[in-house]
């Protein structure tokens, strides 16, 4: 409380998350075996996904977050095709507190960009012949605690 009674000035500051652009940054398709994968009939291929999230600050406020989406379907001479996708955004963050940055940057900004990554996908796919493949939702909380156990430092040994 201020000394009038009333709030501090402080207190009056919400936090607050803008989308400030949104880009395709790379992206790869690969048909590597038209058109006579188009037209063979095809058992259902092994779909494998790989995701990364990355950031890096532009300034105080200002991040740019990556998405980067790697996926293919089949396997060496058999594969159907393969792409690569890298959605990034960039966002501003203002009243948060440091502590509560890293999980707002890697877990929400592209929990906000995956949408569209995913429709982007899901087109370029469709755009190669085949039926569109729709990633399955991705849970960012779940790579984030991934990242942050694999980046913690193991407790020192005792020595006899």
């Amino acid at each position: 409380m201020s000394a009038n009674g009333g709030p501090e000035e402080t207190d009056l500051r919400a936090p607050n998350l803008i989308v400030m652009a949104q880009y395709v940054k790379d992206f790869s398709f690969e048909n590597p075996n038209a058109p006579q994968s188009l037209i063979q009939k095809q058992q259902a291929p092994n779909i494998q996904i790989g995701v990364n999230v990355t950031a890096r600050g532009l300034s105080e406020t200002d991040v740019d977050v990556e998405l980067k989406i790697e996926g293919s379907a089949g396997e060496g001479a058999e594969t159907l095709f393969r792409f690569e996708l890298v959605y990034a955004g960039v966002f501003r963050i203002e009243n948060v507190p440091e502590e509560n940055r890293p999980p707002l940057v890697l877990i929400e900004c592209p929990r906000l960009l995956f949408p569209f990554a995913r429709q982007i996908i899901a087109d370029a796919v469709r755009n190669g012949g085949f039926p569109p493949l729709l990633v399955d939702p991705i849970d960012f909380a779940a790579l984030y605690r991934q990242r942050m156990q694999e980046n913690v430092p193991s407790p020192p040994t005792a020595m006899s």
